[in-house]
């Protein structure tokens, strides 16, 4: 995976800890970690939001050309954009070193608002029902607690 070194400048990272395997141990460290956390009944959903290229430009365009979105644009997006094919295999790389049967990622398509927020509010709901929730069972014994109580509070002024 490359990276640009004001990146990691930015990072202030510890010289020693900056080389060519530093991306290979965090995605190491973020897999192990994450499956740490599933074996303690965590679930993890991960989602990849992919934009197209063009899309992204469309959305640059129009935050130049509205005031109330302006706020959104850095003209750093520009130059970024320069790296675009780098950004891929980057996310590519980084997806398929964290990507577990425990802890999945999603990479859904986000050229259409509508349809990925359906994409990702599907992939949440699945998850939720997997988890087999139900209300508790109440028993013979609270039952009869509940019975008593209601009578109580029914005599109540």
């Amino acid at each position: 995976m490359r990276v640009h070194p004001e990146i990691l400048a930015k990072q202030k990272l510890p010289q020693d800890r900056v080389g060519k395997r530093i991306w290979d141990e965090r995605l190491a460290d973020i897999a192990n970690f994450e499956d740490y956390l599933t074996r303690q009944g965590t679930i993890i959903l991960k989602f990849f939001l992919h934009l197209s290229r063009e899309e992204q430009k469309k959305r640059f365009m129009e935050r130049l050309d509205t005031s109330e979105k302006s706020w959104k644009f850095s003209a750093a997006d520009v130059k970024e954009r320069e790296y675009w094919d780098d950004y891929m295999h980057a996310f590519e790389e980084a997806i398929q070193a964290t990507a577990g049967q425990l802890a999945p990622w999603y990479v859904v398509p986000a050229d259409h608002k509508w349809f990925t927020r359906l994409i990702v509010a599907a992939a949440i709901v699945e998850a939720v029902e997997h988890l087999g929730l139900s209300y508790p069972q109440i028993d013979a014994i609270k039952k009869k607690e509940l019975v008593t109580a209601r009578e109580a509070l029914a005599r109540e002024p």
